[in-house]
This record gives structure tokens, C-alpha cells and sequence, in this order.
């Protein structure tokens, strides 16, 4: 599970059977800093989030099982939204 925030909502006139009704989002990646890095891609949107959200995302198989139906051609979905972020490192956890 990784950190992303939401940027922007993609429009298909055209989906693939089983995306009927599931909305898409335009997401940059987030460092534990928050800071961006990598490219803008596509989430599928499992969780109702909004433009200007920090969500939390998966990818590969396990994106497909956060659908209604799986098996679906999804390579990224959002499974929540991020309410607060703790970047402390290890060491000072255990210090």
C-alpha cells in the first residue's frame, strides 16, 4: 500500500465490461515526506475519494479485489482515505 493524493477525475465514454459505474481517478504519488514523485496514472476508485484527497493505493492483482467485480483489466485502485500521516522513522519509534 502506498501514499497518493488525488489531482484530477478521468471521463471514458468507453469502459471495459465490469467498470460500469466505477469511478477513475488521477492520482500523483507521495513519499513518506509527501512530496511527489513518479508520474500522474490512473486509480480506480474503491473508497469514494475526492480531488485534493490523500489516499492510500494498491497495485496488481489485489487492485481488481477492492471492485464489486473482480477480474477486472485495473492495474491501480484507491482503497482509502488518508486521514493523518506519522513519518516518524524506526529509531525514534523505539528510542
Amino acid at each position: 500500500m502506498e501514499l497518493a493524493r488525488v489531482i484530477g477525475t478521468v471521463v471514458s465514454t468507453q469502459k471495459a465490461p465490469g467498470l460500469t459505474g466505477v469511478k477513475l481517478l488521477m492520482v500523483e504519488a507521495l513519499d513518506e515526506r509527501g512530496v511527489v514523485h513518479g508520474d500522474p496514472f490512473v486509480c480506480a476508485d474503491a473508497s469514494q475519494a475526492g480531488v485534493g484527497d490523500i489516499v492510500s493505493w494498491v497495485g496488481g492483482r489485489e487492485a481488481t479485489l477492492t471492485l464489486p467485480e473482480h477480474f477486472v483489466p485495473v492495474d491501480a485502485a484507491v482503497v482509502s482515505i488518508v486521514d493523518h500521516v506519522d513519518a516518524r522513522s524506526l529509531a525514534e519509534v523505539l528510542a
